[in-house]
């Protein structure tokens, strides 16, 4: 068989490594020598002897719920072989945390990560009850963690002097040390009237960097059985 499908361009590479790396813009490859955790449903390919396990209540004392706000259920693949992940499509980027690294991170982003990796869920300072609670996944220790977002994301670095102000159904994640409020862009009154449709936004104040990704949350319509 010939065709443009079967170029280089497509055909799947020779692992180089053990562990999680990037197939294409849309896939990631994790090389499995014990175990490692996905979201459930990533699976797209597999070879070699794996077996994957639904958690609902957690693997461990690791993972302390297996949803997160943003409705994460995770699952353990162990075994040796490999596996690709991907979500709808989205594109896919490693984040490599050091000792002493520590990340946040929306649940609905996160497509999988190394079992090295500490994993706690906790809600947004200061978002309160108006950002819904605004659950986010918080990962710390040394290893790589695999995200998906539409489109390609933004990152902005963020200081004490330069606050950033981001769209709470458009942040992907940050630096764990940032500061984070919630802020108004226009009075009651305004907001009474129409607005502008962005009156309440996630303020991040500090050293570190916030990820956006450049369009809003798009809600799901539910699936048809």
């Amino acid at each position: 068989m010939k065709g443009d499908l079967f170029s280089s361009r497509h055909m799947v590479r020779a692992a180089t490594e053990p562990g999680m790396s990037v197939e294409n813009a849309k896939c990631l490859r994790y090389t499995v020598d014990g175990e490692m955790y996905a979201r459930q449903g990533a699976m797209v390919a597999h070879r070699g002897d794996l077996r994957f396990e639904r958690k609902g209540q957690g693997v461990g004392g690791m993972l302390k719920r297996a949803v997160t706000g943003e409705g994460l259920p995770l699952m353990a693949v162990r075994g040796r072989g490999e596996v690709w992940l991907a979500h709808e499509a989205q594109n896919c980027f490693v984040v490599e945390l050091e000792p002493g690294d520590r990340f946040t991170v929306g649940g609905r982003h996160v497509l999988c990560f190394d079992p090295s990796l500490s994993y706690e869920i906790r809600t947004v300072k200061g978002s309160g009850i108006t950002a819904g609670g605004l659950f986010n996944s918080v990962f710390s220790g040394s290893g790589r963690l695999g995200l998906v977002c539409d489109g390609e994301p933004l990152v902005i670095p963020v200081s004490a002097e330069q606050p950033v102000y981001v769209d709470t159904d458009a942040v992907v994640g940050w630096s764990e040390a940032l500061e984070t409020s919630l802020h108004r862009s226009q009075s009651i009154g305004s907001m009474l009237r129409g607005g502008s449709g962005e009156a309440v936004q996630l303020m991040l104040r500090g050293e570190g960097v916030v990820v956006v990704r450049p369009s809003e949350l798009t809600q799901h319509k539910p699936q048809q059985h």
